[in-house]
C-alpha cells in the first residue's frame, strides 16, 4: 500500500515538473516584451532632456520680446536694410582708396597742368567714395530683399537662391541701359553668385 502510495506520489509529481518547467519557459518570453515595451516600444515614457541634463550649459526660456526681436531680425525688411548699411560702407571705403590710387583725381580737365590742392583732392575723393556707396548700397539692399524672398517662396536655402537673386538683381540694373545690357547683367551677377556661394559651401 506504501508502495503503490509512494508511485503515485512519484508519478504526479513527475507530471507536475514538466509542467513547472514549460510555464516557467514560456514566462520569460512575456517578461522580456514587457521590459522591451518599456524601454523602447509604446510604454516608454518620454524624457525632454535639457542641455544641462546632458552636460551643456543651461538654455533659458525666451520671452516674448526676445522672440519679437528674433523674428524682426529674421525678416527681409531688417535683412535689407542691414545689407544695405554694409554696402553703403563698403562702397564709401572702395571708392576712396580708388580715389587715393589714382593720380588724375583732383585735376580739372579744362586745366590739366593746374596742380591740385588738398582741398580739391579731397572733395573729389568723397564724390567718388559717396558714389561708390550709393551704388553699392543699392545693389546689396535689391540683392537681400531678392534673395529672402526667393528663399522664403521656395522653402529650400542652397545656392539656387542666390543666383536667381543675382539675375534678378544684375537685370534689373542692366535695363536702365537696354535689353541686352539687361540680360548680360542677369548672366553675369548670376554667374558671380553661383562662383561665390560654391567658395562659400
Amino acid at each position: 500500500m506504501a508502495a503503490s502510495t509512494g508511485a503515485a506520489n512519484s508519478a504526479a509529481s513527475d507530471l507536475q515538473g514538466p509542467a513547472s518547467a514549460g510555464s516557467s519557459m514560456e514566462s520569460p518570453p512575456i517578461q522580456y516584451s514587457m521590459i522591451l515595451d518599456h524601454l523602447i516600444g509604446d510604454k516608454r515614457p518620454v524624457k525632454e532632456l535639457s542641455p544641462g541634463v546632458m552636460g551643456g550649459l543651461p538654455v533659458p526660456f525666451k520671452s516674448d520680446e526676445q522672440k519679437m526681436i528674433e523674428r524682426g531680425m529674421e525678416s527681409c525688411a531688417f535683412k535689407s536694410v542691414l545689407a544695405c548699411v554694409g554696402g553703403f560702407v563698403l562702397g564709401g571705403a572702395f571708392g576712396v582708396f580708388t580715389a587715393g590710387i589714382d593720380t588724375n583725381v583732383g585735376f580739372d580737365p579744362k586745366d590739366p597742368l593746374k596742380t591740385p590742392t588738398a582741398r580739391e583732392v579731397l572733395k573729389d575723393m568723397g564724390q567718388r567714395g559717396m558714389s561708390y556707396a550709393k551704388n553699392f548700397a543699392i545693389v546689396g539692399a535689391m540683392f537681400s530683399c531678392t534673395e529672402c524672398i526667393i528663399e522664403s517662396h521656395r522653402g529650400k536655402s542652397d545656392w539656387k537662391n542666390a543666383v536667381y537673386s543675382g539675375c534678378v538683381t544684375g537685370g534689373a540694373i542692366g535695363l536702365r541701359a537696354g535689353l541686352k545690357a539687361g540680360v548680360l547683367g542677369c548672366g553675369g551677377f548670376a554667374a558671380f553668385s553661383a562662383a561665390i556661394e560654391y567658395y562659400l559651401r
